[in-house]
């Protein structure tokens, strides 16, 4: 709003006397006389002290800048030097008396005749610099001239000089004569004087004594004609009489030294004690009123509502001169008079600068009341400085202002030698924000009823006189006869003599100045709070020129412009008020709250613009300044009061903008901001969350859409456009306006620009938004390293803050966080705990969470608030004291809950009654409390019990009462609620009268009426005052318009949304006023305190601060950034996600991050170009400012980032023309961006912001770095995946992993090895890409970076260039393109070639690639690779072996040998295998030559196993059988040509890793899964493994002594490979063992031959077939057993080992088993018949061995000769049983009736040749064993002769030939029988040799018989011997 008075040519104020000197000093003002001169070492001159600032309208300035005020603003203290103040500062400096910051002076003398002051003063040019202290040195000097003090320090001035004649003070100051003489001659001349004998008499008797040099210490002889004068009521005589007064004035010439005889303990009455409107009444009462007292009494009679606007003028001068002298003190009921006056001279003058100079005038006044109260140093202690009242360092604010700024404090005078009060203090005070002042936004004002204003002034004035005490009577009930006057006050000797009593030991406090001094303050303070609270009507409303409009704006000007300049009073802790009654002392703070308070309820609710703009302002001063010492009450207004405006529908922009305002400066400070966080939303007594509600409703208000509706003229709803008709001049009725736009207040927002769109609120809210996020940044990431001295937050933050303020362009940043944190320290009596706080947090949570229930569900809300511990216990009385004390529980489920029926509740519901306290108090008023704090539910059995309840509690707390018994009051209190509802229900037609509410409770009185008085009172105030809820007050609904013609008509004129407002503030102002109240009567008794209030000093707090309201500020900063093209707005939303991001990284909230990163990433728009516009491209350099400075925060959100770098890429390309293939959009083209954009693409910002995303990788941490690269991997793969198979594909990403690895390859090897992990495995999986033209790129880019990474040095033992290069061994591996393949290749061997010497670990993988290679499917890749082998193997061998890469070597050659496709590679590579082993032991690297060798180190299993292992491999895994032959060979071979150089544990470890597990085929089925067809497995068999065995047998003769002890493990290998159901494998191991026994006979030992022995043993009992005899498997089973035999027999084709099952396995008797288990079974059964065959014969040939004989020793034979006497005996068993043998041939066993003949025979025959040669052998242990061998043969022999004789010729011819054998070596044994044996057995014998004589014989039979009937002749004698 342009201020029309600014425009105006203004004065200050209190410049009525203005350029009236005959020097023309006005026309040298502007040049002030140099000021050094005039400061002197000695007590402070006028010039000396600091200045006070008084407010002042500004010149209009077109920019909006604030222009420099005019010459008359700005004072200097003057402190007139008088010899008893000098000696008064000597005694103590502790309240000398305060100086006024300046005091209007009369004309000088020499120009008598005053001007009437229509003539506008001069105003300097607003260009001219002027420094504060200057200009008012020359105001001074341009209106007063003053005489040099006596000491001489002052400059004399020269209009002094002109007096000749002068009047000595009874100080030693003198006054000229001819100042007293003029005017008192005026008087004289009158004709009033004429008329009134006591007038003329005091003039006369007064000229006389001045003229005669008297009079000097008499003033009351002097004022008396002034005085009278006066009263005359003549305007010239006024005129002439109050000039007079106030140059007195300024001489001190009222200042009386010795009126009072003595000092008073308290101070002296006030004129006027006992009259009620004290301030106008008679002082004839007091028999010696003080002299000030009937000055200003005088003055102040002056002025009626008629009184001429010059008289007016000369009033106010008077006054001003008066209340700013430095030497008379006003103080209190006089006080309150002058001011009271002044504001009536505002009020009721039309003529414009009157009211311009009275309302200087008061501001003058009412700023030095304040300024000079002096507070002590601790005044501003560290945890009371406030926010916004900056405590240093702020005066380039003043400057860049131009503005005054006032010293309030540093005003009282101290003593020369003394310092400033305290040094931060006196640079505090310099920054006192500028007061308030009437310019600027002129409201025109109308003149109304002068009476409204007078009354409203004097009803207040009368209150001004009430006691100290905040809580004195109503409507100013006085203590006139205890108010201290300025009497003893104004005496300094006194004062002094005064303050010397000691306080400590007085019984009450002793009254200093400054105790006065401070109570003047809090009554002047009182008493605009209570104006400012005046209501105004509708008419007042809406004229702003109406007096009480006026008055109201005024008043809360005040109170603005106190708070703004004086607010270190209101926190020192030494600003105490002491009653005048009790002494009782009250701070300041406390004293005012209440009436600020209440001002502020009573007006933040105003319709009016300018009413809810000051009260907004002055709300904001008391959080900025307050906010520790009214924590409960900011709570209130905020919770009742702004919030809700701010919410409502019906309030109007305006006042949600200026609230917003208000809002943006709380953003702007950080502590300000963490506190409210910390005292309201962490405290659980808080009803609401303050912080995260403001938070939610600035982002509902940015982010409300806006309502397109085309502005009325004339819009009721933005009242702030009302008051722009004024005319700028013309109209003198116009007075000064009242706008904060006027007040230079730091940071304020000139009002006349906001709220005028609802696009504009939206603006201020996201500014909001950005500040509060900006503030957050600042508090909580500057402090990390120490979080406890919060000095980083603030001084951080400073230059963050401000700097794109464009609401508030001169917000500057020193006054972020005004005197910052570092003069905060954490709260005295509390540690800053982040974690106390969190928790206290989360249990407020927790709490309003049960509440919630609690309001749903009463029982479920209780049952969850006893588990969680906020109701002590499940007890009536915790429950009961829960719900009386909680804030939040809704009144109905609190009745509802109560009202139940059940016991439980009933309990609680009597706990909760009996709370109540309803002592002493009326019925009515018991029954309000009672219903007040529950909401009475519906039915009648539940309000029965609660009354009966009810009843009974009053009743025991009220004795005195009327009632009988308790039923009366039951009955009463019914009838009153039924009275209550038919009084106010809206429904109720016929209204209950007051008869018929006394008849209806006739008698209820124990059968008696109660007293009709009582009920008539209680129906009264029923009627007039509804019991109702406090909490619950109806909103009074406006009526909406009625539909059609009628309703519009009807509406016409009517602002309903004006109307809905009115009466919804108004129930916000009654409940704010009722919890005030209460919060004040809290307080008064102790019980409830204002709560701790903590100071914010942690970092930490930033955390859940961000965390309870991020989805607010993302909803906010995203909606505008969507809706709007506004690239300011864009700028800020953008700035807000910066500090978003900030905020998240920093306290690593992953959930917060990925939502803001990711919707900021969206608003880039590069997935859709064509829609793209400017802020997209604003979002895009946003992104990537945070991506390098918020790098190391990042994680996961790097994904968006950088695909958002990709797309930029991708834009350039397609801006640039370049062809990119579209995939992805099934063909769609893209719209192309326009050519703007795809500039700005290109623009230097963008390109070096996305280059330094990857040139500035290398800074970030180890952990960050693993982020990006995996992201950057995730990119580079959608790229390349989009691209398909195109021959251009999007290789942006993968470029620059490349580069980012070329950046951090110098990282320390443990965050490489993180890094490479991935960057590996995204290689794997690029270079595999089915798109040849991605796996090129990206192994030309590997190769690229293994030539850099292999310059790196690299230790042994260590690894990394293996990881390094192990994406080459996965592309040769899983790429099967050639062309890729032999690429790897390539890179590989320019590898070898550049960087051969620098391979370590790199040799490994490098063999595993050619390993790979030889696998390939063309013979190209696998002959270069054998190439590069051969080569590597020639060339460099030793550096091979050197870097522990032989085995990779050989395992590399070895997968040469096994190609299958390539004999001829295969066959070099065996034969290099094999070359490699000279060359090996021939290396000095290998260490062969050594000594000694550690078992780490030992060259045999390092080299040589590898090697040997190699051949191994060949021989198990070669497809090739020429190639495993010359395996077999080179293998065994090697083993005979060096295995005499082996260690034997190297052998041990040969034959269990090497040699035996040829065979483990034979052991277990699992090693067949190597052969790919059973075909294979044969002919491996059949080939390679039989050499292999037979080879084995070989080396361990060979080697037998070394071998010697893996005897065991061979006979274990022979056993399992003869138990095989493939009987040419159970022959060649029969054979072998035959071989290994027969080859090495000679050297096996005793203990050898029994384990051999034990082997037999085994083999017979695993191959004996019991299960011949098992009757199950000779039970018939349906189903065909013709083709069993050809199954077994299909067995012989293909070879393949079948380890026989253990004879265990047999089925369970009696279990039935299928038919091809059967055959399963017959099958085995065959195999061990044919082994046991087998080894009788393996058995026989060795034991007819005689080399073998002749070595076992024969207890082993005897074993030998056991198993097989019971093969034999199994054998001849089954034999003998024919039906067993026809039972298993019926059932399919064999195709002809089994028999085990050859068995039979041939163990027969074995053991009869064996027992034979054993028992004819003549060695002494074979003869020791005779008798067991003759046991053995004697039944043999006779059973198979006895066997013989039985068999019969015809049929048993293949019988008798088998045996016919074993018959003639049994009778050729017999015969060599000694003659004792012989005889000894003949018995037995003869007769069946004789049998055989009956049968056809054989001729070797025939020969045996012949020999033994020979040899029994002999024997017995018949023959004789030859």
């Amino acid at each position: 709003m342009p201020s029309i008075m600014a425009q105006l040519p203004l004065r200050d104020p209190v410049d009525e006397n203005r350029a009236r000197s005959a020097d023309g000093e006005r026309g040298r003002s502007p040049s002030p006389p140099p000021h050094d001169q005039q400061y002197t070492p000695g007590p402070p001159s006028h010039a000396d002290a600091d200045h006070t600032s008084i407010a002042q309208p500004r010149p209009y300035v077109p920019n909006g800048v604030a222009a420099p005020p005019p010459v008359l603003a700005e004072q200097v203290v003057d402190v007139p030097a008088k010899p008893s103040l000098d000696r008064a500062q000597d005694t103590e400096d502790s309240a000398p008396p305060p100086t006024p910051p300046a005091k209007p002076v009369p004309s000088n003398p020499a120009s008598p005749a005053a001007r009437r002051p229509s003539a506008l003063p001069n105003i300097p040019s607003p260009t001219s610099p002027r420094s504060p202290r200057v200009t008012y040195g020359q105001f001074r000097q341009s209106i007063d001239s003053r005489p040099s003090t006596p000491n001489g320090r002052g400059p004399s001035r020269p209009s002094v000089d002109a007096h000749k004649r002068s009047l000595t003070l009874s100080k030693g100051h003198t006054v000229s004569v001819v100042l007293i003489s003029s005017a008192l001659e005026t008087i004289a001349a009158s004709k009033e004087a004429k008329r009134s004998a006591p007038l003329r008499e005091s003039v006369q008797r007064a000229l006389e004594m001045v003229k005669a040099g008297q009079g000097g210490d008499k003033p009351r002889e002097i004022f008396e004609p002034l005085r009278l004068a006066c009263e005359t009521r003549n305007e010239k005589l006024m005129i002439a009489s109050l000039d007079c007064i106030s140059k007195l004035i300024s001489y001190s010439f009222f200042a009386e030294t010795s009126s009072s005889p003595h000092a008073p303990t308290s101070p002296p009455p006030s004129p006027g004690p006992n009259s009620r409107n004290s301030m106008s009444g008679s002082q004839s009462t007091l028999p010696a009123p003080s002299l000030v007292d009937l000055v200003v009494h005088t003055i102040t009679s002056c002025h009626t509502e008629s009184t001429p606007e010059t008289v007016s003028l000369q009033i106010v001068k008077a006054l001003l001169s008066l209340v700013l002298s430095p030497t008379i003190l006003v103080h209190q009921s006089s006080l309150l008079k002058a001011v009271r006056t002044v504001y009536n001279v505002f009020l009721l003058s039309v003529d414009p600068v009157n009211q311009m100079v009275a309302q200087g005038g008061l501001t003058q006044m009412v700023n030095h009341v304040f300024a000079r109260c002096k507070i002590t140093a601790s005044s501003i202690p560290q945890s009371d400085s406030t926010a916004t009242l900056s405590v240093n360092g702020d005066s380039s604010r003043s400057s860049v202002r131009a503005s005054v700024v006032s010293s309030p404090r540093n005003s009282v005078p101290l003593p020369a030698q003394a310092p400033s009060v305290d040094g931060s203090e006196e640079a505090g005070t310099t920054l006192v924000e500028e007061p308030s002042e009437a310019s600027s936004s002129a409201a025109s004002v109308a003149p109304s009823e002068a009476g409204v204003a007078t009354e409203a002034t004097e009803g207040t004035s009368g209150e001004h006189e009430e006691d100290g005490q905040p809580n004195g009577g109503p409507n100013g009930t006085h203590h006139q006869d205890r108010e201290p006057s300025g009497l003893a006050a104004s005496e300094p000797t006194k004062e002094h003599d005064d303050e010397d009593e000691p306080a400590n030991g007085a019984p009450h406090h002793q009254l200093s100045t400054n105790d006065l001094f401070i109570k003047d303050a809090f009554l002047v303070f009182r008493a605009l709070c209570k104006l400012t609270m005046k209501p105004l009507n509708s008419e007042s409303e809406r004229d702003l020129k109406s007096h009480s409009m006026r008055s109201k704006l005024l008043s809360l000007h005040l109170v603005l412009m106190i708070l703004n300049s004086h607010m270190p009073l209101f926190v020192s802790p030494s600003a105490i008020i002491y009653s005048s009654s009790s002494h009782e002392a009250t701070p300041f703070v406390q004293a005012a709250n209440q009436y600020l308070c209440l001002c502020l309820s009573r007006n933040a609710v105003s319709p009016v613009p300018q009413v809810f703009e000051i009260s907004v302002e002055i709300f904001w001063r008391v959080i900025s300044g307050l906010r520790t010492k009214l924590k409960k009450e900011i709570e209130v207004l905020l919770h009742e009061i702004f919030i809700p405006i701010l919410e409502m529908k019906t309030s109007t922009l305006k006042q949600k903008a200026m609230i917003v305002s208000m809002l943006q400066r709380l953003c702007q400070d950080p502590q300000a901001l963490v506190e409210i966080y910390l005292n309201y939303d962490c405290d659980s007594e808080a009803t609401d969350n303050i912080y995260e509600h403001l938070i939610n409703i600035v982002s509902k208000i940015v982010t409300a859409p806006i309502t397109h509706v085309a502005p009325k003229a004339n819009d009721p709803a933005s009242p702030a456009l009302q008051p722009q008709t004024k005319h700028p001049h013309g109209n003198h009725q116009v007075p000064p306006s009242f706008s904060t736009a006027a007040l230079s207040v730091p940071g304020n927002v000139d009002t006349s620009t906001i709220g005028n769109s609802e696009a504009q609120l939206r603006r201020q809210g996201l500014e909001c938004l950005v500040a509060v996020l900006k503030s957050l940044v600042a508090w909580g990431t500057a402090s990390t390293s120490t979080p406890e001295p919060p000095t980083d937050p603030t001084t951080r933050s400073q230059a963050e803050e401000s700097r794109r303020e464009t609401m508030t362009p001169d917000f500057s940043t020193d006054r972020l966080s005004p005197g910052g944190a570092d003069t905060r320290g954490p709260t005295p009596e509390l540690v800053d705990d982040p974690t106390k706080f969190e928790s206290a947090k989360q249990k407020k949570t927790t709490l309003l969470e049960g509440i919630k229930k609690f309001n749903f569900k009463p029982k479920r809300g209780i049952q969850f608030l006893i588990e969680h511990g906020f109701i002590a216990s499940n007890q009536p009385k915790d429950i009961a004291r829960f719900l009386l004390e909680t804030d939040g529980l809704n009144k109905a489920a609190i009745g509802e809950y109560l009202g139940e029926g059940d016991e439980e509740n009933i309990a609680v519901m009597h706990a909760f009654v009996d709370m109540l306290d309803l002592s002493n108090t009326p019925f009515v008023d018991a029954l309000r409390v009672f219903l007040q704090s529950f909401r009475l539910p519906g039915e009648a059995q539940k309000i029965d019990r609660f009354m009966l309840k009810f009843a009974e509690r009053y009743m025991s707390g009220n004795l005195n009462t009327p009632f009988a018994n308790a039923d009366t009051a039951y009955v009463l209190a019914y009838s009153i609620i039924l009275l209550n509802t038919d009084a106010h229900n809206p429904q109720v037609k016929n209204r209950m009268t007051k008869q018929g509410f006394i008849a209806n409770n006739r008698g209820i009185n124990d059968g008696h009426d109660l007293p009709e008085d009582l009920l008539n009172s209680i129906y009264d105030e029923i009627v007039n005052n509804e019991i109702r809820m406090k909490d619950e007050v109806d909103q009074p609904i406006v009526a909406a318009p009625g539909p059609g013609l009628a309703g519009v008509l009807a509406n016409v004129g009517r602002d309903l949304q004006k109307e809905a407002y009115m009466a919804q503030s108004n129930n916000m102002a009654n409940k704010t006023e009722a919890l005030f109240r209460t919060l004040m009567r809290s307080q008064r008794r102790g019980t409830g305190s204002s709560g701790q209030y903590f100071s914010a000093s942690h970092f930490v707090h930033v955390r859940p601060m961000f965390e309870v309201a991020w989805i607010s500020f993302l909803a906010g900063l995203s909606g505008p950034l969507q809706d709007t093209d506004d690239l300011e707005i864009v700028e800020l939303c953008l700035d807000g996600f910066k500090a978003a991001i900030h905020i998240v990284c920093f306290f690593d909230l992953e959930l917060e991050r990925n939502a803001f990163v990711s919707t900021l990433a969206k608003f880039t728009f590069l997935n859709n170009l064509g829609e793209m516009k400017t802020k997209n491209m604003d979002a895009i350099k946003t992104l990537l400012d945070v991506a390098v400075t918020e790098g190391n925060h990042l994680k996961a959100s790097w994904r968006e980032v950088l695909t958002c770098v990709s797309q930029l890429e991708h834009m350039q390309l397609i801006s640039s023309g370049v062809d990119v293939p579209e995939t992805g959009r099934k063909g769609r083209a893209r719209k192309p961006p326009t050519e703007e954009l795809a500039n700005e693409s290109r623009s230097t910002h963008i390109t070096v912001a996305a280059d330094m995303v990857f040139s500035l990788s290398h800074y970030l941490s180890g952990t960050a770095i693993v982020d990006f690269v995996r992201a950057l991997c995730d990119v580079s793969w959608e790229e390349i995946q989009s691209s398909g198979l195109s021959q251009h594909p999007r290789l942006f990403s993968l470029q620059k992993l490349v580069e980012i690895s070329y950046y951090n390859m110098n990282r320390i090897r443990l965050e490489w090895s993180n890094m490479w992990e991935i960057l590996g495995e995204h290689f794997n999986q690029v270079c595999c890409h089915k798109n040849p033209h991605v796996g090129f790129f990206a192994l030309d880019a590997l190769r690229q970076l293994a030539m850099r990474f292999l310059e790196k040095e690299e230790l042994p033992h260590f690894k990394f260039q293996k990881d390094f290069l192990r994406p080459f061994e996965y592309t040769m591996i899983h790429n099967s393109n050639p062309d890729i393949r032999d690429m790897v290749l390539q890179c590989l061997q320019q590898m070898i070639q550049a960087r051969v010497h620098n391979l370590r670990s790199g040799w490994r993988t490098m063999f595993a690639v050619f390993s790979a290679a030889s696998k390939a499917a063309t013979e190209r890749i696998a002959n270069s690779a054998f190439e590069i082998v051969t080569r590597l193997n020639k060339n460099h061998f030793p550096s091979i072996v050197r870097h522990g890469a032989f085995a990779d070597l050989t395992v590399c050659i070895t997968d040469f040998c096994k190609v299958s496709k390539y004999q001829k590679i295969s066959l070099l590579a065996i034969a290099m295998l094999r070359d490699i082993i000279p060359t090996m032991l021939e290396c000095p690297e290998c260490g062969f030559k050594e000594p000694n060798h550690s078992s780490m180190d030992d060259p045999m299993i390092k080299y040589w196993f590898p090697v040997l292992f190699g051949f191994y491999d060949v021989i198990m895994n070669g497809e090739d059988l020429e190639v495993r032959r010359l395996a077999l060979d080179s293998l065994f071979s090697t083993l005979k040509t060096y295995g005499s150089t082996y260690p034997v544990d190297f052998w041990d470890t040969v034959c269990q890793e090497l040699l035996f597990p040829m065979f483990a085929v034979l052991k277990s089925s699992q090693d067949l899964s190597r052969f790919s067809t059973q075909e294979d497995m044969s002919v491996w068999l059949s080939t390679t493994m039989i050499q292999a065995l037979r080879n084995l047998i070989d080396l361990y003769t060979f080697y037998f002594e070394t071998l010697e002890r893996f005897l065991d493990g061979l006979l274990d290998l022979l056993c399992v490979c003869i138990c095989q159901e493939n009987d040419t494998l159970a022959r060649i191991g029969t054979s072998c063992l035959q071989q290994l026994l027969e080859s090495n006979v000679k050297k096996l030992s005793a203990a050898r031959w029994e384990r051999v022995a034990t082997t037999f043993v085994k083999l017979f009992r695993t191959t004996t077939p019991h299960q011949l005899f098992d009757e199950s498997l000779r039970v018939e089973i349906d189903g065909s057993s013709t083709d069993m035999q050809d199954s077994a027999d299909s067995n012989e084709q293909a070879m393949v080992p079948a380890p026989l099952s253990p004879n265990s396995e047999n089925p369970k008797a009696g279990a039935r088993i299928s038919l091809n288990e059967r055959r399963r079974i017959f099958r085995q059964i065959i195999v061990k018949c044919v082994l046991q065959l087998l080894l009788i014969e393996t058995t026989n040939d060795l034991l007819r061995n005689d080399e073998v004989y002749n070595t076992i020793p024969p207890e082993h034979l005897l074993r030998l000769m056991g198993v097989l006497d019971h093969s034999y005996q199994f054998a001849r068993m089954f034999n003998e049983d024919k039906e067993l043998r026809t039972g298993l041939w019926k059932v399919g066993f064999m195709k002809h009736l089994p028999n085990l003949l050859k068995q039979e025979s041939s163990s027969a025959s074995t053991l009869v040749h064996v027992l034979l040669r054993m028992y004819y052998d003549p060695r002494a242990e074979h003869q020791a064993a005779r008798p067991q061998v003759a046991d053995r043969l004697m039944p043999l022999g006779l059973g198979v002769l006895q066997d013989f004789n039985k068999l019969r010729l015809d049929t048993q011819a293949k019988n008798i030939a088998a045996w016919t054998p074993v018959v003639a070596e049994i009778l050729q044994g017999f015969v060599r029988f000694d003659d004792k044996a012989f005889t000894r057995y003949l018995p037995a014998i003869y007769p069946l040799a004789t049998d055989l004589l009956s049968r056809e014989m054989a001729p070797e039979i025939r020969e045996g018989l012949r020999d033994y009937f020979v040899r029994v002749g002999y024997v017995q004698g018949i023959a004789e011997r030859p």
